[in-house]
């Protein structure tokens, strides 16, 4: 089975100033209320630490490998539960530039046999989740372009 979860918002900064901030991990306990700590490289083919904290839901550690870096504008990584298979997840930053500054694209699609048994959950707490980072990183950016002038 496959389900695939989409959110959108608006940020008024250009794609580089709001990738800066998605991609300064030693800052996301500052801001971040979802994925709350990441680690490792950012580049293709290496492994993150990423610890998600659900609103409503259990935190959770996982290694998911990068599989797509375009500064500016895509960030993407693959993870999965135990075994490929199992429930796996391809979760996706776009970032696109519009004539007021940045529309992000957050997302995440999701294979294998638990995804009918979680699907639920994802439509809940792990929705809310995304729509909680991307409000906390439009509010990040802008403030910070604010007080940078």
């Amino acid at each position: 089975m496959r389900k695939q979860l989409r959110t959108t918002v608006d940020i008024d900064a250009a794609p580089e100033r709001v990738w800066a901030v998605l991609t300064d991990f030693a800052r996301y306990p500052d801001w971040n209320p979802f994925v709350t700590s990441i680690s490792g490289d950012l580049a293709e083919g290496s492994r993150l630490r990423v610890r998600l904290t659900p609103p409503a839901g259990r935190a959770m550690t996982f290694k998911p490998r990068v599989t797509a870096v375009e500064p500016g504008r895509t960030l993407e990584w693959l993870g999965h539960l135990a075994i490929r298979g199992i429930f796996d997840g391809r979760h996706r930053f776009e970032l696109m530039p519009t004539a007021t500054g940045t529309r992000l694209t957050h997302g995440e699609s999701f294979s294998g046999v638990l995804v009918r048994a979680m699907a639920r959950s994802l439509d809940s707490s792990t929705l809310a989740g995304f729509v909680a980072m991307n409000e906390a990183l439009k509010t990040r950016v802008e403030q910070t372009v604010v007080s940078n002038g």
